[in-house]
């Protein structure tokens, strides 16, 4: 087996890592327009005021709200700033999902937001509705050069025919699946973005893309492959399954209920297991064996009379 190149994601995609179960988890998320360069730890690391980043991280804790940095495809020098920023804000509650766009004047306008209340999915009367999808794909080269490297030429490509409809964004995990995806209201996190993956996500009909699905950022990382894996198992794809939240740990890994709005529901077993061999999870890092979530067992649970 050859990689013809050092990169993390290279290995990954040779190595055939699983990715569902490798999403981030956000129950909302709040993306701010934010032109120039970005550090690794972009909200206190880009032009952006660094005191204004570290309240917007402060005030997001325990909300269950991400707050993304985004910026429009080409050039990232700012020396001319946008007289006004775009905001969009997102609540991925299943089956209640919306996206709302706000242009601000200044950045310190988010400070006006009600964290709290959109993590629990309610609308602050910030924004205005919009109708979806935004596809968010990261190409933040100061975490991972791959994010760069990849997910750049995706993002032109695509916001050449979509325009407002796709965005670069900061590092939102699991960079060896670069390109990465998040794709909003819904919350579904894919890897391994082309061009013609990323156009079937904006404009597919038939509901949610199973095909390099990492999960939905809004159920735990367990909980994530299990609802992939009944939407594999299944072929659903609409909005209407459910992950029960409490999930319980055993000594095997976890077992996670998922349930169908039409009353059927499914046990998932899921396990924790490494993945040899030995390679760099992220660019420039040591060598290392990583683990996934596998779905061991799923059960269709039959109701009692």
């Amino acid at each position: 087996m050859a990689v013809n190149e050092p990169r993390c994601s290279a290995f990954s995609e040779v190595l055939a890592e699983p990715e569902a179960g490798t999403a981030a988890t956000a129950k909302a998320w709040v993306c701010l327009e934010q032109p120039g360069p970005w550090g690794g730890d972009a909200l206190l690391e880009s032009h952006l005021d660094v005191d204004l980043g570290a309240e917007l991280i402060r005030r997001s804790r325990g909300t269950g709200v991400r707050v993304l940095l985004i910026r429009r495809p080409g050039m990232h020098a700012d020396r001319h700033l946008p007289q006004r920023r775009r905001v969009y804000l997102a609540s991925c509650a299943p089956g209640a999902s919306w996206l709302e766009r706000a242009d601000v004047s200044s950045p310190e306008e988010l400070l006006r937001l009600d964290f709290a209340a959109l993590g629990a999915g309610r609308s602050t009367g910030f924004g205005t509705p919009v109708a979806g999808p935004l596809l968010l794909v990261c190409t933040n080269g100061r975490r991972d050069v791959c994010c760069a490297l990849y997910g750049r030429p995706v993002v032109a490509e695509l916001a050449a025919r979509h325009g407002d409809a796709v965005w670069e964004c900061t590092h939102t995990g699991g960079h060896r699946f670069s390109p990465t995806g998040v794709l909003l209201p819904s919350g579904y996190l894919y890897g391994r973005v082309d061009a013609e993956f990323g156009e079937e996500l904006l404009t597919t009909d038939e509901g949610v893309v199973v095909r390099r699905c990492r999960g939905r950022s809004y159920w735990s990382k367990a909980g994530q492959a299990a609802e992939v894996a009944v939407r594999e198992l299944v072929g659903e794809r609409a909005d209407v399954l459910e992950v029960d939240p409490e999930r319980r740990r055993d000594e095997g890994g976890w077992t996670v209920l998922v349930r169908h709005r039409d009353g059927r529901e499914w046990r998932v077993g899921v396990a924790e297991r490494a993945l040899p061999p030995a390679r760099p999870t992220s660019c420039g890092k040591e060598p290392a064996v990583p683990t996934a979530l596998v779905v061991t067992s799923v059960d269709q649970l039959v109701p009692v009379a």
